[in-house]
């Protein structure tokens, strides 16, 4: 039988540091319960609550106008300025909080410029205590805020720039509300460290008395007794502060109810995108150009090609300095992206927590109704518009992504392998829906994606990159059937590479198996790599070519073998038609010599000198 959590060692440790937190408030009660003079008639008491709760209201006010900005601006930025600041910012929690009064007085002190600016006003007044207060408690709502904004992905406010909005709105509807938990956290913090505030406040402005400040002269004029009532009211004052700080608005669904009159997108002038990049990210340097002549292109590479570089390039979140960027032939890098007209689906897919999906589609600075609701109805999202993206399959969450990004009727959307986080079945069918869309609604698309399927699903024009640079480009058609390279054959899912040497420029040869293969042109002798499609393999009992079986899997519509050849080489077979199939068996098999791409070696860069069978 397991352990649960109450017989945990590590909750008993974590218990000690309870009992040593409550047992002192406990034994107050106790004693505050039992005596007859608390202290409550004494003189001055409830104005030093006042003062307390005033000033720490109006330092915590003070703080969150100017400590909100600061912290979104340290967690947004990588320069050695902003961590200068952040640790400057900090240097109040490791001083005492007599040591910071003394700094004060160094400033606001009634012999300083400042102070005598004022009169002498700084000190020895409530503007002192609320001086003192926030010197002290501004680093909670900093360090707080700060890292609530470090945890909001900065893909949300990429997606809001697309959608039209400018800085100031992503800041105030997007980043704000979705860093409210830890900004709060901070105020409450921040409202308490300054509501209990003694030490800076007793050297700037003894008076007047503050709460803390008024406890510690009646227990320097009179002990215990009379310092009861101002320690409870601390104690009633801070759980009420807390509990306060801990009320959640409950979410609250909004759609409007019968959802507007459907109105289909205008069918618009497709969009070529064309771009000559030079972007340099940390270490990862991209160099990429390609001129589009279609309105729906694929960008196919590996992970960590720059393939979502690309796309941000594209849209404009990495600013102007980026290359040249051309829609239609039209140069927009200088355009900001709030004001390019494009839909973006980032690979986190980035839908706002807050808003349900009637809210995430009305989200767009310019959004319209009725084409709202009329993607929401062609994407199958009817009856959804009060649900929030927590309440959401993974499909339903893509589909109101892509109706997100499509409601401002964008020029062209930019999709960061929106399919690879789901299921099959529900990728195939949202492939066949945009697919769909492109094709009814003139939908001008910039897909990127490892997937070689996808890419030829979606795309007429494919450009193919790895390590930041261009492998290959042209129509599909060209690309699918004459790789460029090896390299360029295996990110198009052609499984079957093997090395041999030229025996004539119509054939290849490995030990004493010789490959008919189209005229390639290279000299007898030559080292090579051939490739054929394992689609383009014929298993017929009367072809040339004979080989054992050494693998067979029944992939239902198809079935998959591996076979390999006298000479040890290996191939890949999918076929509808397997015959008899049987590992350990002997089959034959025919190639068409027009299927077969033939490359010399000498291009293999970077590449396996031997190349595996897939699993």
């Amino acid at each position: 039988m397991k352990s649960g959590p109450i017989r945990s060692p590590l909750t008993w440790l974590g218990g000690l540091l309870v009992v040593y937190l409550v047992v002192p408030v406990a034994a107050f009660l106790v004693r505050f319960s039992g005596s007859n003079d608390r202290g409550f008639g004494t003189p001055g008491l409830w104005s030093a609550l006042r003062v307390s709760v005033l000033s720490a209201s109006i330092s915590t006010a003070l703080i969150a106008l100017l400590g909100i900005p600061l912290a979104y601006t340290l967690a947004r930025s990588r320069s050695r300025l902003s961590g200068v600041v952040g640790i400057a910012v900090q240097l109040p929690l490791a001083l005492p909080p007599l040591m910071g009064g003394i700094l004060l007085i160094y400033i606001l002190g009634p012999y300083t410029t400042l102070g005598r600016l004022f009169h002498g006003g700084l000190t020895n007044s409530l503007v002192g205590v609320i001086f003192a207060q926030s010197f002290v408690a501004a680093p909670f709502l900093i360090i707080a805020a700060r890292s609530a904004f470090s945890r909001v992905d900065e893909s949300f406010d990429d997606v809001a720039a697309t959608l039209g909005h400018g800085p100031l709105r992503r800041f105030a509807q997007v980043s704000l509300p979705m860093a409210a938990p830890g900004i709060t956290a901070g105020l409450l913090l921040a409202w308490l460290r300054a509501f209990g505030e003694y030490g800076a406040t007793v050297l700037l402005a003894y008076h007047p008395y503050s709460l803390p400040v008024f406890t510690e002269v009646q227990f320097a004029g009179s002990g215990l007794p009379t310092t009861q009532a101002p320690t409870a009211l601390a104690l009633a004052v801070a759980a009420v502060a807390v509990v306060v700080s801990r009320q959640r608005r409950p979410r609250r669904p909004s759609a409007p109810s019968p959802l507007p009159e459907r109105r289909p997108p205008a069918v618009g002038e497709p969009t070529r995108v064309s771009f000559d990049l030079d972007v340099t990210l940390g270490t990862f340097h991209l160099v990429l150009a390609h001129r589009a002549t279609s309105h729906r292109l694929a960008i196919l590479g590996p992970s960590g090609a720059g393939k979502s570089l690309t796309l941000r390039s594209l849209a404009g979140l990495l600013g102007s300095d980026v290359g040249t960027v051309a829609y239609n032939g039209e140069q927009v890098q200088m355009v900001p992206t709030e004001d390019r007209r494009v839909g973006y689906a980032p690979q986190s897919l980035a839908l706002f927590p807050h808003r349900t999906v009637w809210q995430q589609v009305m989200f767009a600075a310019d959004a319209d109704p009725r084409l709202a609701a009329w993607w929401l109805d062609t994407l199958h999202l009817g009856g959804l518009e009060r649900r929030f993206p927590d309440q959401l399959s993974g499909g339903e969450r893509q589909r109101v992504g892509l109706a997100q990004a499509l409601t401002r009727s964008p020029r062209v959307v930019l999709l960061d392998e929106p399919f690879s986080a789901l299921d099959a079945p529900v990728r195939d069918e949202l492939r066949r829906e945009v697919r769909r869309l492109q094709y009814e609604t003139g939908l001008s698309t910039v897909l990127v994606t490892h997937d070689p399927e996808e890419a030829a699903l979606l795309a007429d024009e494919v450009v193919v990159i790895a390590g930041g640079r261009l492998l290959q480009s042209g129509s599909r058609e060209d690309v699918y059937t004459r790789p460029a390279s090896p390299e360029v054959a295996r990110l198009l899912g052609m499984h079957n590479l093997n090395r041999a040497r030229s025996v004539s420029t119509t054939a290849v040869a490995n030990g004493a198996v010789t490959i008919a293969t189209s005229p390639h042109g290279l000299a007898p002798g030559t080292e090579v790599v051939w490739c054929v499609r394992p689609e383009h393999i014929d298993l017929s009992a009367s072809g040339p070519y004979r080989a054992e079986v050494i693998d067979v899997a029944d992939l239902g519509a198809v079935t998959a073998a591996t076979v390999r050849l006298v000479d040890g080489t290996e191939l890949y077979i999918r076929t509808a038609k397997p015959g008899d199939l049987i590992v350990g068996g002997q089959c034959r098999f025919d190639l068409d010599p027009v299927a077969i791409t033939v490359w010399p070696a000498a291009i293999e860069t970077g590449a396996r000198t031997s190349f595996a069978t897939p699993a």
